[in-house]
């Protein structure tokens, strides 16, 4: 199971799970959760589908396959709890990494938590919608020491609006037979999108410098 595989189940991921659904019927439910709970909740699983995983799982809401509102609320809670899991790494581990490795210094890790106590709130919400950096942003946040009642406010918002929008962007588009004779480009169409912020951002730094 190499890298080919995996390119090949997140760009054509409506296929498996159509095949996801044919074979474990309610059990595609759980299959969801744990997904999303794994690529939102451990920092090296980012590779996993997020937004495409949403939006394709309300497209089939749109057939009938899948009950649209579960899915949103299931899916919503894996998001959440993922986010908590990853905090509480970065909160148990982090000082550890810091203290430990060459590669990551104290200032950094002093850097990290001046940051998240200024930015930290708004951090969390806009990471959840850029793939990779969504699955870093809690685990730093935990490294940062900030605080946990404001971290969970802000988790408990952003990974409700991360679940709506793309499961009832699914749900809504994905019943125009348009956009499903053609699920695999939307996905691959949404893959690319998620990457625009974070580059914009990058360039903009960088002609700062």
């Amino acid at each position: 199971m190499g890298l080919s595989f995996f390119i090949e189940f997140i760009l054509h991921f409506d296929k498996y799970l159509s095949e996801i659904i044919t074979n474990f019927g309610s059990l595609t439910y759980l299959i969801l959760f744990v997904i999303i709970f794994l690529e939102t909740g451990f920092v090296f699983t980012p590779f996993l589908p997020g937004d495409s995983l949403l939006f394709v799982a309300g497209a089939f809401a749109a057939q009938g396959l899948l009950d649209v509102f579960f899915i949103f609320l299931i899916l919503s809670l894996a998001a959440i709890l993922g986010d908590t899991l990853n905090y509480w790494f970065g909160s148990f581990f982090g000082e550890r990494v810091f203290s430990k490795s060459r590669f990551f210094k104290q200032e950094y890790l002093e850097k990290t938590k001046q940051f998240y106590k200024t930015h930290g709130g708004k951090t969390i919400i806009f990471a959840r919608f850029i793939p990779i950096i969504r699955t870093f942003a809690p685990f730093v946040a935990g490294v940062g020491k900030m605080n946990y009642t404001r971290f969970l406010g802000f988790n408990i918002i952003s990974g409700f609006a991360w679940v709506a929008l793309f499961v009832f962007s699914g749900f809504f588009f994905g019943g125009f037979a348009f956009v499903e004779e053609r699920l695999t480009l939307f996905i691959f169409l949404i893959i690319i999108a998620s990457f625009i912020p974070p580059l914009v951002e990058y360039l903009r730094h960088k002609r700062k410098k």
